[in-house]
This record gives C-alpha cells, sequence and structure tokens, in this order.
C-alpha cells in the first residue's frame, strides 16, 4: 500500500491521530457495554419480548464481527483513511437512527448499521497506528494507550448508561456517540495519513463476506427463536440447517476464490486454531456474564440502572488492571500456557458462584467476590493471544490478528442468544410452576451461568490439551499489536 501523510511526521501530529484514533476505539467499545444496563428500559419502553431483548445486543456484534475481514480486505484496496472516516461516518449516523428508534425494528436495524461502521472503522485502526509510530518503544507505548482505552471504555460505559439511563433516558445512551463521531470525523480528516490504497482491481471476496454474514445471522436467528419454536421444531432444524450450509459454503469458497477472506492455511497451524476455539468458548461464557448479571440485579434485585453500572464496575477495573499490568509480566516469568490455564481457572470459579445465586442476594457477600475473580479474563486473554499468533508466520500475523477478532466478537454474539434464551425458558416454566418473579428470574439465570461453566471447563480442556507456543515467526511488535 502507498501511504502519503497529510498530517505530517512530527510527535505532535502522531498524538492527535493516536487520540483520533484511540476516540474511535472508545466509541466502539461504549457501545458494547453502555447498552447492557439500559437493556430492562429498553425492553419496557419499546416492547421487548425476553427472547427478542437480546437481538439489541447481537445485531451489532454480529454484523461486528461478520464484517471485519472484509472491512480490513477493503481498507486495503480503497485506503484505510478512507475506510476509517466512513466507518465513523455510518456509526455516527446509526447512533442517531437509534436514539430515535420508537420501534423494536428500526432499534435492531440501527444497531446492525452500527456494528457495520464499528467493524469498517476498527479493522483498519491497528494497520494506521502501526504506520504511524514505526520505532518499537514508541509503538509499544501507542498500543498500550490503544489497549487502555479499551478497557477504560467498558468499564466508563456501564456506569455512564447507567446514569444517562436514570438520568434522562436510554435514548441518550446513543445520543452521546453523535458529538464522538463528529469531532473524530474532523480530527482525522487533519490527523490520519492519506493513502492510495492497491486498488478495487485487486478484489475483494464479497461472495465469501455475504455467505459467512448470513450463516452467522442465521444461526443467531434460530437460536434465539427456540423459546417460541421449539429446539426439535421444523423451523429451527430448518434455519439451524441453512445456516450450516451457508457456513460450508464460506469454507468451500475460501478454498476456490483468489482473493478469500480466510485464506484456511491459518487454521493448520494448532495454536492459531487451537487459540480460536478456546477464544470462541471462552468469550461466549464470559460475555454472557455481563449481560445477565445487569439483567439479574435490575430485574431481580431491584437495582436501578446507575446502581448496576457501578455495582458491575469493580470488574471492569479488574479485568483493565491486569491485562493491562500484571499479565505481561506474569506471562514473561511463567509463560503463556501457564498463566492462560490460571486464567481459566479463576473464571470457572466466577461462574461457578453465579449458580449459586440467591433470589435475594448481598452484594457483598455473594457478588463482589465474582466481581474480584473476573480478573481471570484479564489473565486468560493476552496469553491467549500470545500463543494463538505464535502459530502465525510473518505474512500471516494480520490474518490471524483478524481472525481472532472475528471469532472474539461472533463468541460474544453466540454467547448472549444461547444463554438469554435458556434463561428466559426456564425463567418462564418457573414462572409457570407458581415461582415467585425473583425466585424464577434468578432460576433462569442460574441455568444459563451453568451451561457458560460447561463452556469454560471445555474451553479449559482444549487448552490444556492443544495449545503449546510455537516457534514465533512473526516479528515481535505484531504479536504485541495483536495482544
Amino acid at each position: 500500500m502507498r501511504t502519503h501523510s497529510r498530517s505530517g511526521s512530527g510527535s505532535g501530529s502522531r498524538s492527535l491521530a493516536l487520540t483520533v484514533l484511540a476516540s474511535a476505539m472508545l466509541m466502539t467499545v461504549l457501545d458494547g457495554s453502555i447498552v447492557t444496563v439500559a437493556m430492562p428500559a429498553i425492553q419496557a419502553d419499546l416492547g421487548f419480548t425476553p427472547a427478542g431483548l437480546s437481538w439489541v445486543v447481537n445485531a451489532y456484534l454480529i454484523t461486528f464481527g461478520s464484517l471485519l475481514l472484509l472491512a480490513g480486505r477493503l481498507g486495503d484496496l480503497i485506503g484505510r483513511r478512507r475506510m476509517f472516516l466512513a466507518g465513523i461516518a455510518v456509526f455516527t449516523g446509526a447512533s442517531l437512527l437509534a436514539a430515535v428508534a420508537a420501534s423494536p425494528a428500526v432499534l435492531i436495524a440501527a444497531r446492525f448499521l452500527q456494528g457495520a461502521g464499528s467493524a469498517m472503522s476498527s479493522a483498519v485502526s491497528l494497520g494506521i497506528l502501526v504506520t504511524l509510530f514505526t520505532e518499537p518503544r514508541e509503538r509499544a507505548r501507542a498500543i498500550a494507550v490503544f489497549s487502555f482505552t479499551g478497557a477504560a471504555g467498558a468499564s466508563v460505559g456501564q456506569v455512564l448508561g447507567g446514569l444517562l439511563t436514570d438520568a434522562l433516558s436510554w435514548n441518550w445512551i446513543f445520543f452521546i456517540n453523535l458529538p464522538i463521531g463528529a469531532a473524530a470525523i474532523a480530527l482525522a480528516t487533519r490527523a490520519l495519513p492519506a493513502d492510495r490504497g492497491l486498488g478495487l482491481r485487486a478484489g475483494a471476496d464479497t461472495l465469501g463476506a455475504f455467505l459467512v454474514t448470513a450463516g452467522l445471522m442465521t444461526g443467531i436467528y434460530a437460536v434465539v427463536r427456540i423459546e417460541e419454536y421449539g429446539a426439535g421444531s421444523a423451523h429451527t432444524l430448518g434455519l439451524g440447517a441453512l445456516a450450516l450450509a451457508l457456513l460450508a459454503g464460506f469454507l468451500v469458497r475460501q478454498r476456490t476464490a483468489a482473493t478469500p477472506l480466510m485464506p484456511l492455511r491459518i487454521l493448520r497451524s494448532r495454536a492459531v486454531a487451537g487459540a480460536n476455539a478456546v477464544q470462541l468458548l471462552m468469550v461466549a461464557a464470559l460475555f454472557s456474564f455481563q449481560v445477565l448479571v445487569a439483567l439479574y440485579l435490575q430485574k431481580a434485585q431491584g437495582y436501578g440502572a446507575t446502581a448496576t453500572g457501578l455495582a458491575m464496575l469493580p470488574a471492569a477495573l479488574v479485568i483493565g488492571a491486569v491485562s493491562l499490568g500484571a499479565a505481561a509480566r506474569l506471562i514473561t516469568r511463567f509463560g503463556e500456557r501457564a498463566v492462560l490455564l490460571t486464567g481459566l481457572t479463576l473464571l470457572i470459579g466466577v461462574l461457578g458462584l453465579l449458580t449459586r445465586l440467591p433470589a435475594h442476594a448481598s452484594y457483598a457477600v455473594d457478588l463482589l467476590p465474582v466481581m474480584l475473580l473476573a480478573a481471570g479474563f484479564g489473565l486468560a486473554l493476552p496469553a491467549l493471544t500470545a500463543l494463538g499468533m505464535s502459530g502465525a508466520d510473518e505474512a500471516d500475523a494480520g490474518l490471524a490478528s483478524g481472525l481472532f477478532n472475528t471469532t472474539q466478537q461472533i463468541g460474544m454474539a453466540l454467547g448472549v442468544a444461547v444463554l438469554t434464551t435458556l434463561a428466559a425458558a426456564r425463567t418462564e416454566a418457573l414462572d409457570a410452576a407458581g415461582r415467585s418473579t425473583a425466585e424464577a428470574l434468578t432460576g433462569g439465570y442460574r441455568l444459563a451461568f451453568a451451561v457458560g461453566t460447561g463452556l469454560l471447563v471445555a474451553a479449559l480442556a482444549i487448552a490444556a490439551a492443544v495449545l503449546r507456543k510455537e516457534k514465533a515467526r512473526a516479528p515481535k511488535s505484531e504479536v504485541a499489536m495483536a495482544a
């Protein structure tokens, strides 16, 4: 790719560019977490069904995860700066549509568009960053700032979402993106280097993108409608078969496409394939923790939105602190595999404890220890990323990083879809049996956490059996970037 900077090469220009990229990351992460504490208010205002409510999260995550590979390729073709600006513009416009939504259909459509915009900007952000900061020490510092922004965004999102929902309304969790997006566009035009790209003639696998996106969306839709139609119904089985056929078509397409989105050679590495399998299971279990605990606190315990955000803040803080601080030192001393297995063991403890939640809980006794054990995620994810990247050739380092991001987003969406559907079905059965509202809700959440615990046990087993660090072939800077 040929790059021509319009912003100069001075440290001030690069600092401004880093601010722009970090702001975009903040907006993306905020949007993933800020909505969780507002979901009960959204459900009450717009009339979502319990299973349908998961699409407020799923619509964003599925589109985001499904389009990352295509967006990254298009960024190479048309220019990363142009793709970044287009992504922020789409995301900001979709945020306005979400803020004024008056029906579930409009809000879900807006969330799909937000996911597309996030994919467009996120897929090229790190690529822009590493071309701006070429000296290893400066690059490491820039990536640390970028990563810290993501960790801070997760913490701020839940608290800010609660404050805005209580003080104003849920609509304002989307209105807040408008000034951030407008400022990012204005500054990016000045600060980010212009690049011409390879040109569209180099090709992008649009058919592959259609197949994988349609397959994932069809599969998730089949899962969230199980409560209504039943697991063995023609509706569920038919959509499930269609989803599998579309995903199989995607894999076949990757074998034959001239410019595949995901060259299948990347999966020949045990480290890459194993790390992505572990991440899929781990994230599926843990993102549901974020959503279901927020619902439990509000629906079963009577917390307000602000109180819910504050109650969950310790988990976000310890994850951020451990991932940016202790994890690197522990990995250096004990190795990635040992740190990963330790982190997964702590996370099994998190969801295991949540399977014993009472209908009327004490925060200090029943929930705070769980929040602190969530530090295991801050250990597991950096170690898992390093192991996965250790199996990639230098030429495939970017592909491995993109695949890892995609697996993470799909794991989030699958976890929310499956576990919220199970929780809703169990709650309905307990309610029909005459249990109180709090007992019925808690029983549903317990079942979801038990299934999540099983997913983490499977992840631990795969990690112990499969993952061994392969001889590093990618430059250290690229490994650090992916982590």
